[in-house]
């Protein structure tokens, strides 16, 4: 199995930054892609943005230019980096991992997920 642990959400102003991290711990084989998602209030779950295991990035066009995803494959660990926040990226951020185990064959793991609050 896989756990996710995610940090860095809080409360910031308009304009302002944030950046998530997310820990995968377990018997980890190999970490295909990882990714940010985000969840509205009374909404699906949407993509923010999600990098493969060779570094190539996607993006969703709502936060294109602003958010920056990156990854630190010695430390199993991906970031998003968020700048000029506004009001609408107020969410909850989950991220997620394409894994495979020592155990068990190719699977998909969530985090708990981690408030953000865009707000003055």
């Amino acid at each position: 199995q896989v756990q996710l642990v995610e940090s860095g959400g809080g409360l910031v102003q308009p304009g302002g930054s944030l950046r998530l991290s997310c820990a995968a711990s377990g018997s980890i084989f190999h970490l295909y892609v990882m990714g940010w998602y985000r969840q509205f209030l009374g909404k699906e779950r949407e993509l923010v943005a999600t990098i493969t295991d060779g570094g190539n990035t996607n993006y969703a066009d709502s936060i294109q230019g602003r958010f920056t995803i990156s990854r630190d494959n010695a430390k199993n660990m991906v970031y998003l980096q968020m700048n000029s926040l506004k009001p609408e990226d107020t969410a909850v951020y989950y991220c997620n991992v394409v894994a495979v185990t020592t155990t068990l064959g190719r699977r998909n793991y969530w985090g708990q997920g981690t408030q953000v609050t865009v707000s003055s």
